[in-house]
């Protein structure tokens, strides 16, 4: 079952929780429902987001799907493909993200265009 339900423009999308970062998740979990214009970098929307906290198992290459948070310029990302910094088809951030959750189906952000508005928010029960 669904944790969060992140709306991009209108196309609703649905994501878990993903393990080893706590604090970032407790964070980001308070902080809900949060929502932003989008910049559109390669396959990737990012959007500020009220949070601070530091880097937790960050990394720069992030599973397709991947819900990340950017310490340095406090973002959240959406990765769906590649982007600019990619060497081939995986995601890669421009900075080490943490990653706190996970869409479960991309295949409607295969056809955006451009920046988008997104939101999240808790599915109830989560």
């Amino acid at each position: 079952m669904a944790d969060l339900r992140v709306t991009v423009d209108g196309r609703d999308l649905e994501a878990t929780w993903t393990d080893g970062t706590p604090a970032t998740r407790a964070a980001l979990a308070d902080a809900l429902p949060i929502a932003g214009e989008a910049t559109r970098w390669g396959d990737e929307l990012y959007f500020d987001v009220p949070l601070a906290v530091p880097p937790e198992n960050a990394r720069e290459t992030v599973p397709v799907g991947a819900i990340a948070y950017w310490p340095a310029g406090d973002k959240l990302c959406l990765f769906w493909g590649p982007t600019p910094a990619s060497t081939g088809d995986e995601p890669r951030a421009a900075a080490p993200v943490t990653v706190v959750a996970r869409l479960e189906d991309v295949s409607a952000l295969a056809d955006l265009e451009g920046g988008a508005r997104v939101r999240l928010e808790r599915v109830d029960g989560s």
